[in-house]
């Protein structure tokens, strides 16, 4: 029998280039090669792609039989690649072109989360050009967090406790994109939960996150390798479910296929859970939280990834059955 042919697309334009090498090489190592062929795309944080990955005719890829896009953030997890493999008829892991689109967006994923009657945090987006700090502060107490709405990783976030560092945030946040929004700060814990699949999705064991700074950033996440997790989260059995139970309903609402993960705050004093974040490309690195989750669960991390290019050629071979003309 002939190897399915993984094209695995890594690098990119973002700020977390690195972290996409990383989950990258580990992902292409766990595939076994007597099952799979690897065929590594790379791309230069300049945009340019090595070797050039399409043919100059769409849809006509027979050396590739499906795509995992590792490529976390700003083109690569915001709809931008993934409209690229819909258009060359290419199966591929993870969300579509909207979910990708919805869930990158800080600014539209609260409002889905609101609109689908989801908890979320209180902020406020400002836009450019002006980014009018009085809206912040007629309606936020501080502290608050800053964050660019198109980015991950915790890249461009700040938090502020007076007007004098909001608007050195706001001015930060504002160098990674053209909108940034302001929530209020949540004391509490941080919690992560892991959901995997297409039409009927399941939710993983949440985690607890314990920073060693004062917030999860981005040297936290990936650089310092002080942080601390529990896994199991500390949290009771019934908020255990809850957790789950939500982390399914966003998967649900923003339109995910294939995995995602949803992080949470659960707010000290009033136990109040709210969705901070869903990630449609989640870390793969060695101490990537999405992977953990699973393994938790009797997942490892080889047929973790399988069962990823599973997914992502069950929901090919789905839309294939759809009629886009009369």
């Amino acid at each position: 029998m002939s190897r399915l042919r993984v094209a695995v697309l890594y690098g990119g334009r973002s700020g977390e280039h690195e972290v996409s090498l990383r989950s990258a090489r580990a992902i292409m190592d766990s595939l076994d090669p007597e099952r799979f062929e690897v065929l590594p795309f790379f791309i230069s944080k300049e945009g340019k792609w090595d070797p050039y990955p399409l043919k100059p005719e769409p849809g006509a890829h027979p050396e590739i039989d499906v795509v995992f896009p590792v490529l976390h953030g700003t083109f690569g997890e915001d709809g931008t690649v993934q409209g690229l493999l819909e258009l060359a008829d290419l199966p591929y892991v993870g969300a579509g072109v909207l979910a990708s689109s919805a869930a990158m967006d800080k600014d539209h994923f609260k409002r889905l989360c609101q609109a689908h009657g989801l908890p979320v945090v209180e902020g406020v987006t400002l836009c450019a050009p002006d980014f009018a700090l009085d809206a912040v502060l007629r309606r936020l107490e501080f502290p608050v967090f800053v964050k660019p709405c198109n980015l991950g990783s915790s890249v461009g976030v700040a938090k502020a406790r007076n007007r004098e560092q909001l608007e050195a945030a706001v001015a930060d946040a504002a160098r990674y994109d053209h909108k940034v929004l302001v929530e209020r700060a949540v004391t509490g814990q941080e919690i992560e939960c892991a959901v995997l699949g297409n039409d009927a999705p399941q939710a993983s064991t949440p985690c607890e996150i314990l920073p060693s700074r004062e917030f999860y950033d981005y040297d936290d996440k990936y650089l310092l390798d002080q942080a601390q997790t529990e896994l199991p989260a500390r949290l009771p059995p019934e908020t255990i479910e809850k957790v789950r139970d939500l982390a399914i309903a966003c998967y649900r609402a923003a339109g995910c296929a294939g995995l995602a993960r949803v992080d949470f705050f659960v707010e000290t004093g009033t136990g109040r859970l709210y969705i901070n974040e869903l990630n449609t490309l989640p870390g793969f690195t060695s101490i990537s939280m999405y992977p953990k989750m699973w393994a938790f669960d009797g997942i490892g991390f080889a047929p973790l990834v399988e069962r990823l290019l599973e997914l992502a050629l069950e929901r090919h071979a789905m839309r294939k059955k759809l009629r886009f003309e009369r």
